[in-house]
């Protein structure tokens, strides 16, 4: 028992050793110059409506490009002209080729209606526990119900399971590496997030989660450097000191160090907004922040968007179309689910026909987006 134990922490550190590699991150002067020619993004973090998660999305059996097709025209019709989109590792390993070619099926739907999404592989977000086949259905009421992490606590938990994910990220990066229809490669959703606002989850986490994946951080950035991308890679920071830059440290400034375009969540007021991305820009890299929108919270298109727009910072709102993510409920729902519709939606823009939660909201976007 003692063995194993030793030979499972002597892997943990010699893994990152086996696995750097030596290119390098970019410069600043090619983050700036991507930026000048991607321009301003702005979209949703989009999951089709009758996707209750990722797996659900990228599963063969449930793939539905046709009401992709049909919800990427709505976006294009506000002025979206990027989104913000979740792989998962289980539908690559349960069927490789044919998850690439959905993929590509993807972004040629993105094409379409020139969106160019940015890819996340990565998130350590609500269920530690996925499962490939079919998906739970939504529990009412509750926000992200069936949402999963990526890779699992399993995975997390054996440091030679988590190596054989560098295939993961090689293939699908090598795969659209060159390709202009994909703005970025986001490597981890909120690496260090232990959900403890959904206790039931909280429960079955990884123990010492956090110091575990951020062991893992630079050996992924460096798998997906070796893969040759012309896109940046980024990572965001999400909790902890955002707003003044010399405090930043810890997994913040890791990630940081880390990506060759600074992203960030928060949903918030415009005037904490304006704050983070002063104190980010002082990194002399392009800023995306990569979630917000929270109207029960005070972050609304009204507010923010005005601000991302002034700072040429990359946009990307929570939620799109009301549907079995079921994010126009709040987070306290975790806790205790809601009974019927909420009085003020959390996120989410269109209902499930496409009509606008709020006109005024949707009008609003087109004429901060349209033209530009």
């Amino acid at each position: 028992m003692q063995h194993r134990l030793l030979n499972s922490i002597f892997l943990a550190f010699l893994i990152p050793c086996l696995f750097a590699a030596p290119v390098e991150r970019w410069s600043e002067q090619n983050a700036l110059a991507w930026q000048e020619k991607s321009g301003w993004l702005v979209g949703p973090n989009y999951t089709p409506s009758n996707a209750v998660n990722q797996l659900e999305m990228w599963q063969a059996a449930t793939w539905s490009p046709e009401l992709i097709d049909r919800e990427l025209g709505w976006a294009a019709h506000l002025g979206f002209n990027s989104a913000r989109v979740f792989l998962h590792d289980l539908a690559w390993k349960q069927d490789p080729e044919g998850f690439l070619g959905r993929v590509d099926r993807f972004l040629a739907i993105c094409a379409k209606h020139k969106i160019r999404p940015m890819l996340v592989f990565f998130d350590s977000c609500w269920n530690p526990e996925p499962k490939a086949g079919p998906q739970p259905a939504p529990t009412p009421g509750v926000i992200l119900s069936g949402w999963v992490q990526s890779p699992g606590r399993d995975i997390l938990a054996d440091p030679l399971k988590f190596a054989d994910l560098e295939a993961y990220v090689k293939a699908v990066i090598g795969r659209f590496k060159d390709d202009d229809r994909v703005a970025v490669w986001d490597l981890w959703n909120e690496p260090n997030n232990v959900n403890r606002s959904a206790p039931s989850i909280a429960r079955i986490e990884l123990p010492d989660k956090e110091r575990v994946i951020v062991g893992y951080l630079p050996q992924v950035f460096a798998w997906a450097r070796s893969a040759g991308p012309t896109q940046p890679l980024t990572a965001g920071i999400w909790t902890g000191e955002m707003k003044i830059a010399d405090k930043i440290n810890g997994t913040n400034k890791l990630l940081i160090e880390l990506s060759d375009v600074i992203s960030y969540h928060y949903y918030s007021t415009a005037e904490n907004h304006t704050e983070i991305i002063a104190a980010l820009k002082t990194f002399g890299r392009p800023v995306l922040c990569t979630e917000y929108m929270a109207r029960t919270l005070g972050s609304t298109f009204q507010n923010n968007l005005p601000v991302f727009k002034r700072e040429k910072v990359a946009a990307y709102n929570w939620g799109f179309v009301d549907g079995k993510t079921q994010t126009k409920f709040a987070w306290g729902t975790w806790k205790q689910a809601a009974q019927g519709e909420p009085e003020l939606w959390f996120h989410d823009i269109l209902h499930p026909d496409g009509t606008p939660y709020k006109t005024e909201e949707a009008d609003f976007l087109r004429s901060q987006l349209i033209g530009r």
